[in-house]
């Protein structure tokens, strides 16, 4: 009766006949002509031929349909071939065997009362690109075959080495690509075979952005649906997985290397990847949009502190204050609120510790990469299927007192480790360093007094506030701004008590200026003219230092 032609963002057009008086265009299975998209509705419109030609009718009530620019309400038609229909990514015409009657913008005869053309002007928007549902459906069909292919020739893949694997399965893709006949002439089979692969034995569409350096996060909220992160700012990718399945099956070839586990009893996991990406992973039942995965990555090169002076995260004078008082064993606790840059400065601190230090860490997820050679690393382990075997942060700090350390790295205090860690850095463990999630330097303060009652230790006030001010020499301030850049805020000093109050003195601050015309934060880094107390010890003992950073004069811009 007519046909539908379909062209994606990416150019690639396909052709629907249909032969009936009407068909459905939206992402479910149920439609004839199904398409998907994140703004794609169920049933998102539906085509049908009328005798005055064909009219377009909206369904859904959160997505759009946009004839020509303007936005449809309710109905709209007849049709002409070269209108051209906006649904979500795809651009949509139509073509009857017989010419439509010219009958546009209002309705005639029979129609007067039948049809309403509602329509109202829509402002331009930005579009996100989405997968190509040719490409979709074609990953789809040739993974489904994989695995039919799989079973029936009984390929075991346990104990059988990953590049052989790899090997194995790249020949039946290729084989079960030579066979399927339906595939469009357009798609390319290299890449299609590619998608196949890493999605059956490596991570799907993950392996592409883990491969891209300007990804600095990644962020699957649904099998459809994954955002990634660049240079700060958020935006939506072009690829996704195939199904929920996919996505789980993803998550478990991260977590079963590492002894983790999930499931419906324990529906989320903390693990990491080869690389020391951190990794989060929530299922349903708690994650109702279905399996989700957030990637936090690490710079494939290890940073050092003259990367965080090029990038502008902070002033060489702070370095150099930084790098004496690691290697004169202060206390350090960097602050900062989630992604501001924590462990990547905790990561540079820690390679200042000299090398004929002995260095233990403590982390949930091993994420520290450390130079020296005498380094023993812990990791935290979550409970088994019985309930049992957990081993938390607290234990792992408290063991370590036992195996003689000279500095202890802990990953980050966010419970009752926070009394073992004061008591450690109180007993002769000086030059350790931690992190705590705050906002400033005060904050975190009391955040550590917050840790500390978590302890289930009943302590007065007083008592933990001497145990935080004779433990913590120096707390470092990471912020991220709104333009996606990191800096160190704060070096601040703690000098000790006065009227029940820990008596905190700035050092160094970061001062805004405001943003410039390209949305960039403006500003200097600045010392504030005080003398820190261990300069003032390292002078007393006739140690030749370098007074000058301290003056008060602008940093870098």
């Amino acid at each position: 009766m007519f046909r539908v032609i379909i062209k994606t963002k990416k150019g690639q057009e396909s052709i629907i006949e249909c032969n009936k008086d009407s068909c459905t265009i939206g992402k479910g299975d149920e439609n004839l002509v199904s398409l998907l998209g994140w703004s794609m509705g169920r049933q998102h419109a539906t085509l049908y031929n009328h005798e005055e030609g064909i009219f377009i009718e909206h369904n859904d009530r959160k997505g759009e349909t946009i004839v020509n620019g303007v936005r449809v309400l309710e109905r709209f038609g007849p049709l002409q071939v070269q209108d051209q229909i906006q649904i979500a990514d795809y651009t949509i015409r139509v073509e009857r065997e017989e010419p439509a009657k010219a009958v546009r913008g209002e309705a005639s005869n029979e129609l007067a009362g039948a049809l309403k053309v509602q329509l109202e002007p829509v402002p331009e928007q930005t579009v996100f690109n989405a997968t190509s549902t040719l490409e979709f459906e074609a990953r789809s069909r040739v993974h489904k075959a994989l695995i039919q292919q799989m079973d029936l020739r009984r390929f075991d893949v346990t104990g059988v080495d990953d590049e052989i694997l790899r090997e194995k399965t790249r020949a039946l893709i290729a084989e079960v690509i030579s066979k399927e006949v339906n595939l469009p002439a357009s798609l390319d089979r290299d890449q299609l075979a590619k998608s196949v692969l890493d999605e059956a034995i490596g991570l799907g569409p993950l392996e592409e952005l883990l491969a891209d350096d300007s990804v600095s996060e990644i962020m699957v909220n649904r099998f459809d649906e994954i955002f990634i992160e660049r240079k700060g700012k958020l935006q939506l990718s072009p690829i996704c997985f195939t199904s929920d399945q996919a996505v789980l099956s993803a998550i478990e070839r991260i977590v079963a290397p590492l002894g983790r586990r999930i499931d419906e009893s324990s529906p989320m996991v903390d693990a990491r990847l080869k690389d020391g990406s951190r990794v989060n992973a929530v299922i349903p039942p708690l994650a109702l949009k279905g399996c989700n995965i957030t990637i936090r990555k690490f710079a494939k090169n290890k940073l050092v502190a003259a990367d965080l002076v090029k990038f502008g995260s902070i002033s060489q004078e702070m370095v150099d204050f930084m790098q004496i008082a690691v290697e004169q064993r202060c206390n350090v606790i960097i602050s900062g609120g989630t992604g501001s840059g924590k462990t990547t400065l905790l990561n540079v601190l820690s390679n200042f510790i000299p090398d004929d230090q002995r260095i233990i860490t403590c982390e949930d997820a091993a994420e520290l990469k450390l130079g020296q050679s005498n380094l023993i690393a812990l990791e935290s382990r979550p409970a088994n299927s019985e309930g049992k075997g957990a081993v938390a942060i607290r234990d792992l700090v408290k063991n370590c007192l036992r195996m003689r350390p000279d500095r202890i790295v802990i990953g980050e205090c966010r419970g009752g480790e926070a009394l073992d860690m004061l008591q450690a850095m109180n007993t002769g463990h000086d030059g350790s360093l931690t992190t705590v999630h705050a906002n400033t330097p005060r904050d975190a303060i009391s955040r550590i007094e917050t840790m500390v009652m978590m302890s289930g230790m009943d302590l007065p006030i007083t008592a933990i506030r001497e145990q935080i001010q004779s433990a913590v020499h120096l707390i470092i301030q990471q912020s991220r701004f709104h333009d996606g850049s990191r800096k160190v805020t704060y070096i601040t000093e703690v000098t000790g008590m006065e009227n029940g109050l820990i008596q905190l003195q700035d050092i160094f601050r970061y001062k805004q200026d405001g943003i410039n015309s390209e949305g960039k934060v403006l500003g200097k880094f600045e010392a504030t003219g005080a003398i820190p107390e261990l300069y003032e010890d390292l002078r007393k003992r006739g140690l030749d230092v370098d007074l000058r950073i301290f003056s008060k004069k602008e940093g870098i811009k």
